[in-house]
C-alpha cells in the first residue's frame, strides 16, 4: 500500500513539473543582447589603428613609428610624415630636421600644440613659430565671420575641392583657431567661426597643420568625412604616422597611484631584513639589575679597547693626553722639535729627558708583555699627574 502511494505521488509531481514547464516555456520570450566588451587590445595600444587599416584599403603603404629617429631613413618624395603624439621634447635639432625633411620634397602633417602669446610674440610650440602660423582660442575671435549664421552646420569644418559642389565635412574641434599673420598660407579649411587647418608650401615640399587630430582616432573617424578627408591629405605617398604607444611599466604605474603602498612595502621589507639579519657576535646575557661600580665599568671600557685596538692605541692615547697639557702651559709648543720638546716636558715635570724619551717615543709595533706595558702606562700617568 505505502509503495503505491509513493509511486502515485511520484507520478503527481511529475505531471506538475512538466505542466509548468509547458507553462513557463510559452511564456518566455527570446531576445538577443549584445555585450560590449570594449576596444581590442590593438585598438587600446594604437589610437590611429582604424585610420592606418583604412589607408592600407585604399593602396596606400601605412607604417607607425614612436620616434623622430627613422626620419633620415624616410625618402621625402611622395612621403607624408603625420606628427600626432606630444612635442614637447622635440629639439631645435630635431625641428630644423624635420623641416629639411620637408622642404626636400615630404608633406608633413602635425597638430599646433601651443596658444599663440602676443606679449612674448611667440608660443610654447617651436614647430609652429618656425612655420609662422598662430593658435588662437575660437571664443577670443571678436567677429564671427558674416555667413557664420546662416551656416546649417557651424561646428563643422568644410572643405571646398575644385570642380565639387558640396564641401566635405570635418569634426575638427571648435576651441582652437588657426591664424596666418603673413598670408603664407594656400589652402585652410574653416567651420563657421574658426579656422582648423592650413596648408602652405616649404620648399619642395608642403606643411599642414591643424587644431587636433581626434577626428582620425578609432572612435571618430567613421564620422562625416573625416576618413576621406585624412586621405585626401596623404593621397598619393607612402604615410608614416608618429606617436608614442609606449605605456607606462607598472612600477611607474605603481608609483604614480600608490606611492603609500610602496612606501610600506619597503618598511615591511627593511623590518624583515633587519629581524632575519646575521648577529655579529655571541648574544649578550641578560643584565643584572643591580647596577655595576665605576670601577667596573672603567674596566669593562678598557677591556674593550684593548680588544678593539690593542695596546698602542692606549699607550697613544696616554702620549696625545701629556701633548695637549703642556701645549696649555707652554704656548708655541707644537713649533719645537722632537728634542726640544722633550726638554720643555722634562723641565715641567722634573722628570730626565732619557725617561721622557722612551715614554713618548713612538711605539714598536711588537707586542709588549703586559709586566712592560704596566710599567710604560704607570710612567705614561706619572708625567700627566706632573702636569
Amino acid at each position: 500500500m505505502n509503495r503505491r502511494l509513493g509511486l502515485l505521488a511520484g507520478i503527481v509531481i511529475a505531471l506538475l513539473l512538466a505542466a509548468l514547464s509547458v507553462y513557463l516555456y510559452g511564456k518566455a520570450t527570446p531576445y538577443q543582447e549584445e555585450v560590449d566588451h570594449g576596444p581590442a587590445p590593438e585598438a587600446a595600444a594604437n589610437p590611429y589603428l582604424a585610420a592606418e587599416d583604412f589607408l592600407r584599403k585604399q593602396g596606400l603603404s601605412v607604417s607607425h613609428a614612436n620616434g623622430l629617429d627613422v626620419l633620415p631613413t624616410l625618402e621625402p618624395r611622395q612621403h607624408s610624415l603625420l606628427l600626432l603624439g606630444d612635442r614637447s621634447s622635440m629639439s631645435p635639432r630635431q625641428i630644423d630636421q624635420v623641416l629639411n625633411w620637408t622642404r626636400a620634397g615630404g608633406r608633413l602633417l602635425f597638430i599646433a600644440e601651443s596658444i599663440w602669446d602676443e606679449k612674448l610674440g611667440r608660443s610654447h610650440d617651436p614647430l609652429l613659430d618656425r612655420v609662422q602660423i598662430h593658435q588662437l582660442l575660437s571664443d577670443d575671435l571678436k567677429d564671427a565671420p558674416p555667413q557664420a549664421e546662416q551656416d546649417p552646420y557651424p561646428k563643422l569644418t568644410k572643405l571646398y575641392i575644385e570642380d565639387e559642389d558640396a564641401p566635405a565635412y570635418a569634426s575638427f574641434r571648435t576651441t582652437f583657431h588657426l591664424e596666418d599673420p603673413h598670408n603664407l598660407v594656400q589652402a585652410w579649411a574653416n567651420s563657421a567661426k574658426a579656422t582648423h587647418m592650413m596648408q602652405l608650401n616649404h620648399g619642395l615640399g608642403s606643411i599642414i597643420v591643424v587644431t587636433d587630430a581626434d577626428l582620425w582616432k578609432n572612435d571618430a573617424i567613421e564620422r562625416y568625412d573625416n576618413a576621406w578627408l585624412l586621405w585626401y591629405l596623404t593621397a598619393d605617398t607612402r604615410v608614416t604616422l608618429m606617436f608614442n604607444t609606449d605605456h607606462d611599466g607598472l612600477l611607474t604605474l605603481l608609483l604614480r597611484y600608490f606611492p603609500q603602498a610602496l612606501v610600506a612595502l619597503a618598511a615591511l621589507i627593511m623590518l624583515a631584513l633587519w629581524h632575519v639579519g646575521v648577529r655579529q657576535g655571541p648574544l649578550i646575557g641578560a643584565t643584572p639589575r643591580a647596577r655595576r661600580q665605576l670601577h667596573e665599568h672603567l674596566r669593562a671600557s678598557a677591556d674593550f679597547m684593548w680588544r678593539r685596538s690593542g695596546q698602542a692605541s692606549l699607550l697613544q692615547a696616554l702620549q696625545q693626553d701629556i701633548l695637549r697639557r703642556v701645549r696649555r702651559r707652554h704656548p708655541g709648543f707644537e713649533q719645537l722639535g722632537v728634542a726640544e720638546q722633550w726638554l720643555v716636558i722634562a723641565r715641567l715635570t722634573g722628570q730626565p729627558t732619557r725617561a721622557i724619551s722612551q715614554a713618548m717615543g713612538p711605539r714598536t709595533k711588537q707586542r709588549l708583555s703586559s709586566v712592560e706595558f704596566s710599567r710604560q702606562v704607570a710612567h705614561l700617568q706619572t708625567l700627566r699627574n706632573a702636569l
